[in-house]
């Protein structure tokens, strides 16, 4: 995996900055309970983005007799964190912002503006959403983007491309409301489209929840990580048989643990040598496998094949 990267983070730092300070304008002026809500959106997707650099930033802490392994996973921590923020301030405020404006018919004046700022927003955070492409695309060139969402390893990622997409839709559904308030005068599909943004923000920060979650609990490496580690390691002529194969993805890092069947050494020396030369061959042929546990032993056949 290649090393994590800020950049899209800061990327849609700068767009959901901009568009905050814009949509705060045009729902003062307006009146929009779309707008407001996607003001209310951006704003904390802003405070998101700081919790990722932060989370970041701690994870990268060194290993200590607490933590033997290093913070790497505290990563998902904040990722977490950040999805709830998603849920509950993004989400949850917006249905009840719109709940509450449909039941008052709050009136909406000068929704041009609010289309206009609305447009603004849609270029900011194609921008935003362009670059989290540009770094997924980096790792998993191939991938439909639904693959990558369900298989990638890099939480911080993972959460700016969720909320960049929750973003886009949700403009595109706070426009739609906006414009068929202007048209017909009705307020009521104003207030629609503050709880549809609702809606969809929760609906994709539990889908990122759920991503997160799952890595917190301990996910492998990803699968083309861990199928070419079992392929190298196959392939070494110290082993005989790979009798049990266990990645544990840890941040950007990954933990292996190996139990093999190795070919017949004069002494135990000689085998301990030829188990340091794997371990320094496979961490040289996959720089993010920081550690490697190998334990030689025989296999013993118990009606199931040798596995991961």
């Amino acid at each position: 995996m290649k090393e994590e990267s800020p950049k899209a983070i800061f990327y849609a730092l700068a767009a959901n900055f901009g568009i905050a300070v814009c949509k705060f304008g045009a729902a003062a002026f307006t009146g929009s309970g779309a707008m407001f809500a996607e003001a209310i959106h951006s704003t904390a997707d802003c405070g998101n983005q700081l919790l990722l650099l932060f989370g970041l930033k701690r994870a990268q802490a060194p290993a200590n007799a607490l933590h033997p392994l290093g913070s790497g996973r505290e990563i998902y921590f904040y990722a977490l964190i950040v999805a709830l923020l998603l849920f509950f301030v993004g989400g949850a405020f917006s249905v009840y912002e719109g709940a509450h404006r449909l039941m008052h018919h709050e009136p909406l004046s000068n929704p041009v503006v609010a289309l206009v700022i609305l447009g603004v927003s849609v270029v900011l955070e194609a921008f935003s959403l362009a670059g989290a492409i540009r770094e997924i695309r980096k790792g998993a060139p191939n991938k439909t983007l639904w693959r990558w969402f369900r298989e990638t390893r890099e939480s911080e990622l993972l959460v700016v491309a969720g909320e960049d997409v929750a973003a886009l839709l949700g403009l595109a559904i706070a426009f739609a409301a906006v414009l068929m308030t202007m048209l017909t005068g009705n307020p009521a599909y104003d207030a629609a489209g503050s709880i549809g943004v609702g809606v969809l923000l929760m609906i994709i920060a539990f889908l990122v929840a759920r991503e997160v979650k799952s890595m917190i609990v301990g996910e492998s490496a990803s699968p083309e990580v861990r199928k070419a580690i079992d392929a190298h390691l196959r392939a070494r002529p110290e082993i005989t048989r790979i009798i049990s194969l266990i990645t544990l993805q840890w941040g950007k890092h990954v933990v292996v643990a190996v139990q093999a069947e190795m070919i017949d050494y004069a002494s135990g020396r000689a085998m301990i040598d030829a188990i340091n030369l794997v371990e320094e061959d496979l961490q040289r042929a996959f720089p993010q496998v920081r550690w490697v546990f190998f334990e030689p032993d025989i296999a013993r056949d118990r009606g199931q094949a040798p596995g991961l």
